[in-house]
Protein backbone atom coordinates (compact mmCIF):
# COMPACT_ATOMS: atom_id res chain seq x y z
CA UNK A 1 0.00 0.00 0.00
CA UNK A 2 2.84 2.15 0.68
CA UNK A 3 4.07 1.86 -2.66
CA UNK A 4 0.89 3.00 -3.93
CA UNK A 5 0.68 5.95 -1.80
CA UNK A 6 3.97 6.76 -3.28
CA UNK A 7 2.88 6.88 -6.94
CA UNK A 8 -0.35 8.79 -6.20
CA UNK A 9 1.67 11.63 -4.59
CA UNK A 10 4.54 11.61 -7.46
CA UNK A 11 1.47 11.69 -10.07
CA UNK A 12 0.18 14.64 -8.17
CA UNK A 13 3.27 16.34 -7.95
CA UNK A 14 4.29 15.68 -11.63
CA UNK A 15 0.38 16.79 -13.03
CA UNK A 16 1.36 20.19 -10.66
CA UNK A 17 4.68 20.26 -11.73
CA UNK A 18 4.02 19.86 -15.32
CA UNK A 19 1.29 22.29 -15.53
CA UNK A 20 3.59 24.95 -13.74
CA UNK A 21 7.17 24.65 -15.28
CA UNK A 22 6.64 22.38 -18.13
CA UNK A 23 8.15 19.40 -16.44
CA UNK A 24 7.34 16.11 -15.10
CA UNK A 25 8.67 12.98 -16.43
CA UNK A 26 12.22 13.08 -16.63
CA UNK A 27 12.64 15.51 -13.71
CA UNK A 28 10.66 13.98 -11.18
CA UNK A 29 9.43 10.60 -11.85
CA UNK A 30 12.55 8.91 -13.11
CA UNK A 31 14.37 9.88 -9.92
CA UNK A 32 11.46 9.06 -7.62
CA UNK A 33 11.14 5.77 -9.59
CA UNK A 34 14.61 4.78 -8.92
CA UNK A 35 14.30 5.65 -5.13
CA UNK A 36 11.16 3.64 -5.07
CA UNK A 37 13.90 0.46 -6.24
CA UNK A 38 13.23 -0.03 -10.21
CA UNK A 39 16.18 -0.02 -12.63
CA UNK A 40 16.83 2.92 -14.47
CA UNK A 41 15.04 1.13 -17.62
CA UNK A 42 12.02 0.28 -15.76
CA UNK A 43 12.14 4.15 -14.37
CA UNK A 44 12.57 5.53 -18.02
CA UNK A 45 10.02 3.30 -19.86
CA UNK A 46 7.58 3.97 -17.15
CA UNK A 47 7.68 7.72 -16.98
CA UNK A 48 7.54 7.95 -20.72
CA UNK A 49 4.27 5.51 -20.30
CA UNK A 50 2.69 7.99 -16.77
CA UNK A 51 3.61 11.12 -19.04
CA UNK A 52 0.81 10.71 -21.94
CA UNK A 53 -2.45 11.56 -19.63
CA UNK A 54 0.00 14.49 -18.40
CA UNK A 55 1.20 15.84 -21.90
CA UNK A 56 -2.55 15.28 -23.24
CA UNK A 57 -4.48 17.22 -20.70
CA UNK A 58 -1.83 19.79 -19.99
CA UNK A 59 -1.79 20.10 -24.29
CA UNK A 60 -5.96 20.49 -24.35
CA UNK A 61 -5.58 22.69 -21.57
CA UNK A 62 -2.84 25.05 -22.88
CA UNK A 63 -4.57 25.40 -26.10
CA UNK A 64 -7.71 26.66 -24.69
CA UNK A 65 -5.63 29.73 -22.85
CA UNK A 66 -4.02 30.00 -26.25
CA UNK A 67 -0.93 29.20 -25.22
CA UNK A 68 0.36 26.10 -27.49
CA UNK A 69 2.24 27.29 -30.37
CA UNK A 70 1.07 24.19 -32.34
CA UNK A 71 3.62 24.66 -34.93
CA UNK A 72 6.62 24.60 -33.26
CA UNK A 73 5.06 21.85 -31.47
CA UNK A 74 4.40 19.36 -34.23
CA UNK A 75 8.03 20.21 -36.45
CA UNK A 76 9.70 18.85 -32.82
CA UNK A 77 7.51 16.32 -31.85
CA UNK A 78 7.74 15.05 -35.62
CA UNK A 79 11.32 15.16 -35.56
CA UNK A 80 11.67 13.32 -32.47
CA UNK A 81 9.53 10.15 -33.55
CA UNK A 82 12.66 9.16 -36.06
CA UNK A 83 15.35 9.13 -32.81
CA UNK A 84 13.00 7.52 -30.25
CA UNK A 85 14.31 3.96 -31.68
CA UNK A 86 17.68 5.59 -31.29
CA UNK A 87 17.21 6.54 -27.83
CA UNK A 88 15.75 2.90 -26.84
CA UNK A 89 18.34 0.76 -28.37
CA UNK A 90 21.51 3.38 -26.08
CA UNK A 91 19.44 3.16 -23.00
CA UNK A 92 19.04 -0.80 -23.55
CA UNK A 93 22.64 -1.31 -24.54
CA UNK A 94 23.58 0.49 -21.55
CA UNK A 95 23.98 -1.18 -18.02
CA UNK A 96 21.75 -0.08 -14.97
CA UNK A 97 24.36 2.36 -13.13
CA UNK A 98 25.63 3.66 -16.43
CA UNK A 99 22.02 4.80 -17.73
CA UNK A 100 21.60 6.58 -14.21
CA UNK A 101 24.92 7.96 -14.56
CA UNK A 102 24.37 9.59 -18.01
CA UNK A 103 20.99 10.56 -16.53
CA UNK A 104 22.19 12.04 -13.30
CA UNK A 105 24.62 14.27 -15.69
CA UNK A 106 21.95 15.69 -17.83
CA UNK A 107 20.17 17.03 -14.78
CA UNK A 108 23.33 18.37 -14.01
CA UNK A 109 23.86 19.99 -16.67
CA UNK A 110 20.35 21.07 -17.38
CA UNK A 111 20.55 22.52 -14.11
CA UNK A 112 23.54 24.27 -14.95
CA UNK A 113 22.12 25.54 -17.87
CA UNK A 114 18.90 27.19 -15.88
CA UNK A 115 20.86 28.81 -13.60
CA UNK A 116 23.33 30.46 -15.96
CA UNK A 117 20.44 32.10 -17.89
CA UNK A 118 18.67 32.88 -14.47
CA UNK A 119 22.22 34.80 -13.37
CA UNK A 120 22.87 36.75 -16.90
CA UNK A 121 21.05 39.63 -17.58
CA UNK A 122 18.58 40.06 -20.05
CA UNK A 123 19.85 40.48 -23.92
CA UNK A 124 19.77 44.21 -24.67
CA UNK A 125 20.83 44.73 -20.99
CA UNK A 126 24.18 45.43 -19.15
CA UNK A 127 23.77 44.66 -15.40
CA UNK A 128 25.86 48.21 -14.00
CA UNK A 129 27.00 47.70 -10.31
CA UNK A 130 26.00 49.96 -7.29
CA UNK A 131 28.58 52.34 -5.27
CA UNK A 132 29.35 49.23 -3.27
CA UNK A 133 30.24 47.25 -6.15
CA UNK A 134 27.26 45.21 -6.33
CA UNK A 135 24.62 44.33 -8.94
CA UNK A 136 21.15 45.87 -9.45
CA UNK A 137 18.87 44.22 -7.74
CA UNK A 138 16.66 42.71 -10.49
Amino acid sequence: MTHELIAIALGVLAGTLSALFGVGGGIIFVPTLIFLGHSAHVAVATSLAAMVPVIAVGAWRQTRYGSVNWHDALIIGVASVPMTKAGEIVATSLGNDTLRRVFALLLVLVAVQLALRVLRPPAGETAVPDANGSPPPS
